[in-house]
């Protein structure tokens, strides 16, 4: 089994990548995205952490948080969002996908691939960088040709910010 390091800086900002099982394209259904939200806002009340950047694709997204000081529990927060979306529309969205006999036998549901990229934000340059990728995100993968035709994205709130 391999053993995967995590580097954990308390109060520090991370970049993510969660990928649904087998890239179905769910996410951006108003009941993948909906219930995405109510999940992230419920964890968010009991664990707090900033939401600096998002993009939402069908099959995948990316996000940057920044957790509060002197907590670095990222994992946690994802384990509840993660769990908490597979049993709000798990059963609805009936993805055609079937669990590996590894899922079976852990229990998985078939929405989310089982693990996901983590990357320790290292400087405000980093920072920088990994906000434009996740805002060019949609562009890259040929779904709109400016970042801001996307609407599943934080690009418009991240522009207003710096014409502020």
């Amino acid at each position: 089994m391999p053993n995967y390091r995590r580097l954990y800086r308390p109060g520090g900002s991370y970049f993510f990548t969660h990928v649904t099982y087998q890239r179905y394209p769910w996410l951006c259904t108003d009941l993948g995205r909906q219930s995405l939200r109510q999940a992230i806002i419920a964890v968010r009340r009991k664990h707090p952490f900033a939401i600096d950047a998002f993009v939402l694709l069908p099959d995948h997204f990316h996000c940057i948080w920044t957790l509060p000081e002197g907590d670095c529990d990222y994992a946690k927060r994802w384990r509840l969002i993660k769990l908490m979306v597979t049993k709000a529309c798990g059963q609805e969205l009936a993805l055609p996908s079937e669990k590996t006999v590894s899922g079976e036998r852990r229990r998985e549901g078939n929405l989310w691939q089982r693990r996901y990229w983590e990357h320790c934000i290292r400087d405000e340059r980093d920072f920088v960088s990994h906000c434009e990728y996740v805002h060019y995100n949609p562009v890259r993968h040929g779904l709109v040709e400016c970042p801001t035709d996307w609407v599943f994205s934080t690009v418009h709130r991240y522009l207003w910010e710096q014409n502020e």
